[in-house]
């Protein structure tokens, strides 16, 4: 995403933005942000339409996934501040689901280690597997009344 973009976002000017990246550079590697190349900012304005004063003057930045998240940790807007928090809940909650799938899977390599060369038992769990899914329906007793050419 563009510095002007993410400025819009997170509710700051796009200045404030560029200026708060420069003084924290460090935390923004080349895999995080980038300057877009003169060609590609020609490139750019020839497809966007241009104010009357002439439109951007500067060279635009460019920001990854990883630049947008650590922008949220450098910004002091409340926007900023709030993304930043939902940014870091959202990384606990899917820690916790790859720490459960994991104990999941050490689980099954366990049982695969345990059940190596027997796929006949391995068969039969999976028809076990397959009945929990898909349990059989029993009839259900029809209710009310019945016409005398009916049968129970």
């Amino acid at each position: 995403m563009l510095d002007e973009d993410l400025a819009e976002l997170y509710e700051v000017p796009t200045g404030r933005l560029n200026e708060q990246v420069k003084r924290n550079i460090d935390r923004f590697p080349e895999d995080f942000m980038f300057q877009l190349t003169e060609d590609e900012f020609k490139n750019l304005k020839s497809q966007n339409a241009t104010s009357s004063w002439g439109g951007r003057r500067k060279v635009p930045s460019a920001f990854t996934e990883h630049g947008v998240l650590m922008l949220s940790s450098v910004l002091n807007s409340k926007r900023a501040v709030a993304v930043n928090i939902q940014i870091m809940r959202i990384y606990t909650k899917m820690r916790e689901m790859l720490m459960t799938n994991q104990e999941i899977l050490v689980k099954l390599e366990q049982l695969e280690r345990k059940v190596d060369g027997h796929d006949e038992n391995i068969q039969v769990i999976f028809d076990y597997l397959k009945q929990l899914l898909n349990p059989p329906q029993e009839p259900r007793l029809r209710i009310g009344f019945r016409r005398k050419d009916e049968q129970d």
